[in-house]
């Protein structure tokens, strides 16, 4: 010893056998101290305590016949290296076991060279300390850091089960399985009651670094019954994990568990974790996690890390519950909104396919129109969920009564987009928090005429309809595009083109044309592919439609219409111009009475002529210029239209007994299954429709 004590005394004095006296009697700290050849000369009385050494016949013996597995290589050449260099080694950590069935024990070792006043060797001395329970809580921390990261990645319970289980083994198991209610799957909540209440649990997640207890586990998705008094039974009963140290073949409850328990015996588990998931005052359901290579039992240290993350996980899976309680809702309401069905029309062909996979807003559908034209109508409401749907059920229902208005489809847009605005500032705390991502709302709208073949369309915000020719060939609309539904100023335009019998157009939803790609050739391009051959029936062309461009992994909902054109000729349409004078009656209903009876329609001759002849009345008196008649045979349906140069709307009158007039338009609407107008360029267009059909 040198004179390191700063003058206090010298060699041999008081303060230096105090402070060896300290060290070797009442440090807390084990201290070895070795020879030159590594054999133990000394100790202290902390080193008696550090449980891993038996140091009672150690003296004069080399570590490696007193230190067990502890003394490694790796050890003995920290000490060789010391004792070589003089370099002391601080903090090395030792690990061993104290028996093969026992948990792992991890030491510091701290080692410096012992030297005389001249500088020589006089061998080494060694401070142990048993820092086991601050490794294994460095290691819960991480492993509950870097679960907190993983777990509850998503809001699918499958995927989130299996998280929590990957996490699981092999850090604290050799085996896990993770099981959920089948109410938890559609949304309900359990409360903690009786086995009995509860049903069946299906297994959610699995995993296991046993390839013998990998084939004992349950199947994802296996239903498996839960029977009384067992540890599972317990833990969901009273909500409180608990360890089977020691699993024994001949458990009574064993034989009532053939799944959990008995077949992971078998495959050799020894110990056994029963972790209940209960989150928010609900059972979710239970996770068992077993050991077999790992020789030690679970502690109950372990037993707390675990129902911490049991109790992290739960709370995942109940976010999960509660998002699939509200997209199955959102699914159900979006369902109930759609188009219960499509009726067959006369302008066009239909077929749809309609997969509401991502619960959003996205719709579609197909609104007969007066004078045999059709309206085809897509559109999409950003975001998901029961506001997405919701907006989808009010967007659709207004496009429905404003397409009986007969408007143009940019002015059908502005009254639409009006509307949407209106309906936003009622709700302003839903108003989206971030306008750089905002929950835009679009829509197409297409108007169809089998009698001019042609088409109209305009768009807020929505991807223009596909066209496909009867030569082959496809491609976009030129369509003007104005702003989603409640955005920005409402200014939309019409694109008019003609189109040819046979022709057909495409409708989606922008969510699916951007999962092909957001290069619009490309789309075009599998699309196109799609089609061909052209000649097959529509609703296989839909499916084949649906089938390529609808991504493997499908988030969003997708939604197709292909309407095929169709024309109406001379022997469906008859129209005549007659002058704007009184006589212009009689002359009408005789146009009409003949062109009844080439269409072998006789019998419907009087309420005909009794319609036309109301209407063109109606005309002679409020109008100056050339009336237009026309009759269209739609099917099971004729109409009737008579144009005028008056852009005058007529309106229902009850005429009284005493009126003299007045009862034109209440005429016809007795005789027609319904009646409306429509502005045209020049004037009105009246029209009403007479049922051909006994039944109506």
């Amino acid at each position: 010893m040198d004179g390191s004590l700063g003058g206090h005394g010298r060699p041999g004095s008081e303060l230096d056998e105090a402070v060896l006296g300290a060290l070797f009697s009442e440090s807390p700290i084990g201290l070895h101290v070795l020879d030159t050849q590594l054999r133990l000369v000394r100790f202290n009385t902390a080193a008696r305590f550090v449980r891993v050494f038996a140091l009672e016949e150690a003296l004069g013996r080399h570590p490696r016949e007193w230190a067990g597995d502890f003394y490694t290589g790796a050890y003995e050449a920290t000490l060789l290296e010391v004792l070589d260099t003089g370099v002391p080694a601080l903090d090395v950590e030792v690990r061993g076991h104290l028996s093969p069935d026992a948990p792992e024990i991890v030491l510091s070792v701290s080692c410096f060279r012992l030297e005389d006043t001249a500088g020589g060797v006089l061998g080494l001395a060694t401070a142990v300390v048993d820092i086991t329970e601050r490794q294994r809580a460095r290691a819960r921390l991480t492993l509950l850091e870097r679960a907190s990261g993983r777990i509850g990645t998503t809001l699918d319970i499958f995927r989130t089960a299996q998280e929590f289980a990957d996490e699981m083994v092999p850090a604290l198991g050799d085996a896990v399985v993770v099981e959920v209610l089948d109410s938890v799957l559609r949304g309900e909540v359990s409360a903690p009651g009786t086995v009995m209440e509860y049903g069946a649990l299906r297994c959610t997640g699995r995993r296991s670094v046993l390839p013998e207890a990998e084939r004992s586990l349950p199947s994802i998705g296996e239903a498996i019954g839960l029977s009384a008094a067992t540890p599972f039974a317990q833990s969901l009963s009273d909500l409180r994990p608990r360890a089977v140290p020691y699993l024994s073949s001949d458990a009574d409850w064993l034989a009532r568990e053939p799944v959990r328990g008995r077949r992971m015996v078998e495959a050799g588990a020894h110990s056994l974790l029963v972790l209940p998931l209960a989150a928010r005052g609900s059972v979710v359901g239970v996770a068992h996690c077993y050991r077999a290579r790992t020789a030690h039992p679970f502690d109950d240290g372990e037993l707390a890390l675990a129902a911490e993350l049991a109790d992290r996980v739960a709370l995942c899976l109940d976010n999960a519950r509660l998002y699939t309680r509200e997209r199955s809702a959102a699914r159900i309401l979006q369902l109930s909104l759609r188009p219960a069905r499509v009726a067959g029309h006369a302008a066009v062909e239909t077929a749809y396919s309609y997969c509401p996979l991502g619960a959003g807003g996205d719709w579609f559908d197909v609104i007969p129109l007066s004078g045999a034209r059709v309206a085809l109508v897509a559109g999409d409401t950003a975001g998901r969920g029961l506001r997405a749907a919701a907006t989808m059920g009010e967007v659709r229902a207004a496009i429905s009564a404003l397409a009986v208005l007969d408007l143009g489809p940019d002015e059908v847009l502005e009254r639409l987009h009006a509307l949407v605005t209106r309906l936003r500032g009622e709700r302003p705390q839903l108003r989206d928090i971030d306008d750089d991502e905002p929950q835009n709302t679009t829509c197409l709208y297409v108007v169809y005429s089998p009698i001019t073949r042609r088409c109209s369309v305009a768009s807020a915000g929505h991807p223009p309809p596909v066209l496909a020719l009867p030569d082959g060939t496809t491609e976009y609309a030129v369509v003007p595009t104005g702003p989603p539904l409640g955005r920005g100023l409402a200014k939309y335009g019409t694109a008019e083109f003609e189109l040819a019998e046979g022709s057909t157009l495409l409708l989606s939803n922008t969510a699916m044309l951007r999962a092909v790609s957001e290069d619009p050739e490309e789309q075009l391009a599998r699309i196109s592919d799609a089609l061909l051959p052209a000649d097959r029936p529509l609703q296989e062309i839909c499916d084949e439609v649906l089938y390529k461009l609808t991504p493997e992994h499908v988030e969003n909902d997708a939604v197709l219409l292909l309407a095929r054109t169709r024309a109406l000729g001379p022997d469906q349409v008859g129209s005549w111009t007659v002058t704007n004078h009184p006589a212009a009656v009689s002359e009408a209903r005789a146009r009409v009475e003949r062109q009844l009876a080439s269409w072998g329609l006789e019998r419907h001759s009087f309420t005909t002529t009794l319609v036309v002849s109301e209407l063109v009345t109606n005309a002679v008196r409020y109008s100056d210029g050339p009336i237009e008649v026309r009759l269209i045979l739609e099917g099971p349906v004729l109409v009737c239209e008579v144009t005028d140069d008056s852009s005058t709307a007529p309106h229902l009158r009850h005429a009284e007994e005493v009126d003299e007039g007045g009862r034109g338009l209440y005429l016809t609407w007795q005789v027609s299954r319904r009646w409306g107008t429509r502005p045209e360029p020049r004037g009105k267009t009246i029209w009403a429709e007479i049922s051909l059909s006994d039944e109506d």
